[in-house]
């Protein structure tokens, strides 16, 4: 029977990893992500273990090697291994007692195909010697990595049912990893079990949305799940990504990193209310969601350095890359640099503005006209000025 083993990559031979794997010993594997992706030869940048060992013990093996241990999470068996390289997740092996759909109590066990079996994809749950790379396959992930294939271990209603967020996993992992059609079965359930996404939080909903429109192309799994209706329990506002697969390709013509609160805000369409609402029911951050109203925002077409004044530089390239324009337009924002408005309120009350709020409306004035005229300086910033304040004086006689 052949071996398959994990190729050698930077990764293994991160500062001070060979010290923990000695001090783990035959007791350890690595697990999950690192596997899976050190076999395809792409980039590893989390490590983690599985272990026999009991938390404690991992502690005192690794406080006896000199390596920090931080009882991260603690109540899973979790400990990180603070190394020089970076930090390495080791957890004990666990099976399920009992879920109910957002958390899982857990028991610790001895029994690494128990440990894997709780696992989510096959392509999830292959392990590897620390030392000799030798991998360790139950549930057919190998043969799955390769075909493309993002496939649940046993029976996909039931895996959903144990933990709701699977649905959502399933569709990155599949823009990810998958090649051609998803898998019927999991397909299947994960349109069944929709509804079990009203469930999860909102937090842990949005964390997950914004990891699939991170991956490289996420309009595919996007429109798989509007097919079926996946997404509608939870965001029945989001019915096309047709404006998101035009932004990713526009992103790539640009040579620009893909953006997820960009490619969310494409994904939306443009309407700010509908943005609005959206940031709320998913609780993005105070400065996400503005970002996310301002890309959904419909205004008038202005030059870049009008939008970027308005909107910032990020601000502009959202709108840029959203809208219809060429995205030769981004060249400016690379050596833009915010002008200064050259009036203050005080010159406006030497000019006899009377202070307070009319001098905030007359400097708001000002600055509009000097933002439409393309921030002008000196003598005709002078006869701008000139021009707001005399109609001004107009319409206060009128």
């Amino acid at each position: 029977m052949t071996v398959t083993m994990l190729p050698d990559a930077p990764w293994r031979h991160r500062e001070e990893l060979d010290t923990l794997i000695a001090a783990l010993g035959d007791t350890t594997r690595y697990v999950g992500g690192a596997v899976r992706d050190g076999l395809l030869a792409v980039p590893v940048s989390d490590i983690d273990m599985a272990t026999r060992l009991l938390p404690e013990q991992v502690i005192a093996r690794l406080e006896a090697a000199g390596i920090k241990a931080v009882p991260t999470g603690i109540a899973h068996g979790t400990i990180t291994a603070v190394t020089a390289g970076g930090p390495v997740q080791i957890t004990t092996l666990r099976r399920d007692v009992a879920t109910d759909g957002r958390h899982a109590t857990v028991a610790y066990t001895d029994d690494w195909q128990e440990d894997a079996a709780r696992r989510d994809f096959t392509i999830n749950a292959l392990s590897a010697d620390l030392r000799t790379g030798a991998v360790q396959d139950w549930f057919g992930g190998l043969g799955d990595l390769e075909a493309g294939v993002v496939r649940f271990i046993g029976e996909p209603r039931a895996r959903i049912a144990e933990d709701h967020l699977r649905i959502l996993r399933f569709f990155r992992f599949h823009a990810r990893f998958g090649r051609g059609a998803p898998d019927a079965a999991a397909y299947d359930a994960c349109a069944a079990r929709a509804n079990d996404l009203m469930a999860l939080s909102r937090e842990r909903i949005a964390d997950e949305l914004l990891k699939l429109l991170a991956t490289a192309t996420p309009a595919a799994a996007i429109t798989l799940m509007l097919a079926r209706g996946i997404l509608r329990p939870v965001l029945p506002e989001i019915t096309d990504a047709r404006g998101l697969a035009r932004l990713v390709e526009r992103e790539a013509d640009a040579g620009v990193a893909g953006d997820t609160v960009r490619r969310l805000a494409a994904l939306i369409g443009p309407d700010a209310a509908v943005a609005e609402a959206i940031a709320l029911r998913l609780r993005l951050s105070k400065a996400k969601a503005r970002r996310l109203v301002a890309a959904c925002t419909v205004g008038e077409v202005e030059p870049v350095a009008a939008l970027a004044y308005r909107l910032g530089v990020q601000g502009a390239e959202d709108r840029l890359l959203i809208g219809d324009g060429p995205t030769t337009a981004l060249a400016e924002l690379a050596a833009w640099k915010a002008p200064v408005l050259p009036m203050s309120g005080g010159a406006l009350i030497e000019r006899g503005i009377a202070s307070g709020p009319e001098v905030s409306r007359t400097l708001a004035e000002i600055e509009e006209a000097w933002i439409v005229a393309g921030f002008p300086t000196g003598a005709t910033f002078a006869a701008l000025v000139e021009r707001v304040l005399a109609s001004r004086a107009s319409r206060a006689r009128t």
